[in-house]
């Protein structure tokens, strides 16, 4: 007796034709960071960087800047950072985990987060 295996084929996943959870895709954005570096990066390679949830993935940042921002994405990368153990007088204490995300927009597109109308 033989065994059959079906194989199935593995299909990319494609975001623009996921459902996501509007209500969830508001909350996976928790700040935009402005720093020395986030705008040397944004100047270079039309990237925007954000301070994103632990639990989010590449595909959820994706389409809540898509949906947010009304801009186009090409590709996003993730940092997760760790935090700094520090003490606070006699007792130790640690600074909380961070993730950041670069998010690369189409050419010619820009996001102004500054609040200053263009």
């Amino acid at each position: 007796m033989s065994t059959a295996k079906t194989m199935k084929k593995a299909t990319k996943f494609n975001a623009t034709n996921a459902k996501f959870d509007e209500g969830r895709l508001m909350q996976v954005l928790v700040a935009p960071i402005v720093s020395e570096k986030a705008t040397m990066v944004a100047d270079s390679t039309n990237a925007v960087t954000f301070k994103v949830l632990q639990s989010a993935n590449k595909y959820e940042i994706k389409a809540a800047v898509e949906l947010m921002f009304k801009v186009e994405v090409t590709n996003v990368s993730t940092v997760n950072i760790k935090g700094k153990a520090k003490r606070f007088g006699k007792s130790a204490g640690r600074r909380d985990n961070i993730r950041k995300a670069y998010v690369t927009l189409k050419a010619g597109q820009e996001l102004n987060l500054s609040g200053e109308a263009a």
